[in-house]
């Protein structure tokens, strides 16, 4: 796993966002609910019904109030849900608004999980605060290979792109070459890379397939 300071600093950041704004797009730092919904359809691109096992399970890393599980079931994509938070608010956050059993679990330590068919990864690369781009790299790459573990078919993830308006950048947010992400996940992971970066947001998609 990445650095353990910059996961409790993100992980105090994200729980200071859910006491705010409560379990709400903007509790998770989006603007909006349809934005929000607009990621979930380009990360589970990576799903491909016709080459997952019986019974294929999503492991949700950074899964907020488990927005996605209501994307997931709203779609009946059939998907063992699995959420995953550094910040125990969140979780308990996600458990108060869905339970668990019936398909889903959460869970705020990473040594209880297990490899899941897909993992995606939606936003744990935008607030940088106030670490270096160098330490922030870092655990980009780090928390790559940790989905790439996690995941036995495929994982996606996004990230902010250096193709945004320079105008409405913030200092506090990392904006990553998705060219060099692309050339990264192909060499380092899979030679099966699709990048997307077609929709109207500031961002791209990344789908590694196994």
């Amino acid at each position: 796993m990445p650095s353990q300071t910059i996961l409790q600093t993100v992980g105090q950041y994200y729980a200071d966002r859910l006491e705010r704004f409560g379990p709400t797009p903007r509790g998770v730092d989006w603007n909006s609910g349809e934005s929000q919904e607009l990621r979930f359809s380009r990360l589970l691109e990576v799903v491909r019904p016709a080459e997952a096992p019986v019974c294929p399970s999503i492991l949700d890393v950074g899964c907020g109030y488990g927005a996605l599980l209501d994307y997931v079931r709203g779609r009946a994509l059939g998907l063992d849900y699995r959420g995953f938070d550094i910040s125990e608010p969140m979780i308990a956050a996600a458990r108060a608004r869905h339970g668990e059993g019936d398909g889903a679990t959460f869970s705020s330590d990473a040594r209880t999980l297990e490899t899941a068919t897909y993992v995606v990864a939606s936003g744990i690369f935008n607030v940088r605060l106030s670490f270096t781009l160098d330490q922030w790299r870092g655990y980009v790459l780090d928390t790559l290979s940790a989905l790439d573990g996690w995941s036995t078919a495929g994982f996606a993830f996004n990230m902010l792109s250096t193709h945004s308006d320079p105008g409405r950048r913030r200092d506090d947010l990392y904006y990553a070459d998705p060219r060099e992400l692309f050339d990264i996940c192909t060499r380092r992971f899979s030679p099966r890379v699709a990048l997307l970066h077609d929709y109207p947001l500031f961002e791209f998609t990344v789908i590694v397939r196994k």
